[in-house]
């Protein structure tokens, strides 16, 4: 299961620099992991982990981000969901890979107790 998500990048969003402010893009991040994972487990969940983010350029005020989030793994109640950030400059038209990092979302009932989900397609 996949979600994507465009963000445009405000001033407001970054530093006096114009740069993106991790903070930020880390929960644009969650927020992708959280969809992609919701449509997976056709269920509310939460965030349990985040680990591997790697920031490898910069973003830029007045950039487009793209947000990529696969459910890649599944196990009885969480799901490993890659997020995949690109930067685009619209008037350049250029397009490059900026982010990524692995969000652990778990499955949860309406008491927050985690609930089974359903494996992977295609696994057994």
């Amino acid at each position: 299961m996949k979600a994507t998500m465009l963000q445009s990048v405000f001033p407001t969003d970054t530093n006096p620099q114009g740069n993106l402010f991790g903070g930020q893009l880390v929960a644009w991040m969650d927020t992708a992991a959280g969809v992609a994972a919701m449509r997976h487990a056709r269920a509310t969940v939460v965030t349990a982990r985040i680990d591997n983010i790697d920031f490898t350029v910069p973003v830029y005020v007045g950039n487009i981000v793209e947000l990529v989030a696969t459910v890649t793994k599944v196990g009885r109640t969480s799901m490993v969901v890659e997020v995949v950030v690109t930067r685009e400059d619209p008037y350049r038209q250029t397009r490059q890979l900026t982010t990524t990092g692995r969000f652990t979302m778990v499955a949860i009932d309406d008491h927050g107790k985690p609930v089974p989900v359903p494996p992977l397609e295609g696994s057994a």
